[in-house]
């Protein structure tokens, strides 16, 4: 599994107000803003942050992060490299535990259940929250065993409960007509689009809860990116979907909510039409607008 290097934080700054300028209106730099069912804003959390500080040795990466993210719905991260974003996703599944020199103080909580507490069963929590990363990472085996991978390492040898969990992922993943008559090919023959979407497919082929993905169309041509959107719009029904991005565009078309992070801090979180078109802080008007990042 492949972890990108951790990007360590520059020691925060005072924000210096930009010249000032004519009032802007976000809502014209970005299009079709998602229409976010009204069930989302009664819809229970599925993710709680409370009270998050994550170190890099000496240097703190994380400030006091409390966040919520509701069952069922799309959450994307949006903010400047290096504030912190990849870093707060890595926590939802613990993958910062392979970093040396991290130290994490706080509260993460699936459901009611607080996934830092002592005698946590890693595995286990890793199979609950899939992970889906900026480069596509097949592995070099066939289509069909990266499908069943995961399934594979649990344990599973029926090749009736294989085969089904290798073609409900498929088609979830919407990649099931491009490759059923080839899943005994080669992963690494794929295209790029087809890569990534299959990713998404082996994560969930054990069924999580959670689906975690850093910047999943960041190297994808326009077709494939959009191929990938509609893909989360049909997931999210089933699974509660947190999404960092540096596309403006694309948190404003896949995201029910937004968070925007500035070094190291959760600067404001609400809905996206909302974040996108009346944001509480003046720092992420400025950030949304294309002012500074």
């Amino acid at each position: 599994m492949e972890i990108e290097d951790p990007r360590i934080l520059p020691e925060p700054l005072a924000y210096a107000e930009p010249p000032a300028s004519p009032p802007s209106a976000p809502s014209a730099r970005l299009a079709e803003l998602p229409l976010t069912d009204a069930s989302v804003l009664t819809s229970p959390a599925m993710l709680t942050v409370e009270g998050l500080n994550l170190f890099y040795g000496s240097k703190q990466a994380l400030f006091d992060v409390d966040l919520k993210v509701a069952k069922n719905t799309v959450m994307s991260f949006i903010g400047p490299s290096g504030c912190g974003k990849s870093t707060l996703l890595r926590c939802l599944n613990r993958m910062n535990d392979l970093i040396d020199g991290v130290r994490i103080e706080g509260k993460v909580s699936i459901g009611d259940s607080n996934i830092y507490e002592p005698g946590v069963d890693v595995i286990s929590l890793r199979k609950r929250t899939g992970m889906v990363f900026q480069k596509s990472n097949p592995f070099p085996k066939s289509i069909y065993e990266n499908v069943a991978y995961g399934l594979r390492i649990q344990g599973v040898r029926d090749r009736g409960i294989l085969d089904e969990a290798v073609e409900t992922s498929l088609q979830s993943a919407g990649l099931w007509d491009e490759v059923k008559d080839r899943l005994k090919e080669s992963a690494l023959g794929m295209s790029g689009g087809q890569q990534q979407r299959l990713c998404i497919a082996r994560a969930l082929a054990v069924d999580p809860e959670v689906l975690l993905m850093d910047e999943p169309c960041s190297a994808l041509d326009p077709i494939a990116t959009s191929r990938i959107e509609e893909l989360i719009f049909e997931l999210k029904k089933k699974f509660t979907i947190v999404i960092v991005t540096h596309n403006m565009q694309q948190a404003a078309r896949v995201s029910d909510f937004t968070a925007f992070f500035w070094l190291g801090k959760l600067i404001e979180s609400g809905l996206t039409e909302k974040m996108f078109t009346n944001p509480r802080e003046r720092t992420t008007e400025d950030y949304i607008t294309g002012r500074f990042g």
